[in-house]
């Protein structure tokens, strides 16, 4: 298909690469301008769930439960927060 459409193109070869180039921009034209937006309500890209829904472990939407079900009061992380932050140390000379 691309040497039908070169042998096609006049002129010789600067006419060859000039036409080429305005396809090439005028096929990108087209599926920006035209196609891309067309297709954009179709494609499901912003179609995005974030929260648990309702009815599946771990109770309603966004709550935070303990493991009896209920939900947290306080949520309590299971490691420190305080250790493993070392002091930065000055750069070596």
């Amino acid at each position: 298909m691309y040497s039908w459409i070169w042998r096609k193109l006049p002129l010789g070869l600067p006419g060859k690469l000039i036409g080429s180039v305005l396809l090439a921009t005028a096929t990108v034209a087209l599926l920006w301008l035209v196609v891309f937006p067309w297709a954009e309500p179709l494609l499901p890209f912003d179609d995005v769930q974030v929260e648990q829904p309702a009815g599946e472990p771990g109770g309603r939407s966004g709550e935070l439960t303990d493991p009896t079900g209920q939900p947290a009061e306080d949520e309590e992380l299971p490691y420190s927060t305080e250790t493993n932050n070392a002091p930065p140390s000055a750069p070596n000379r």
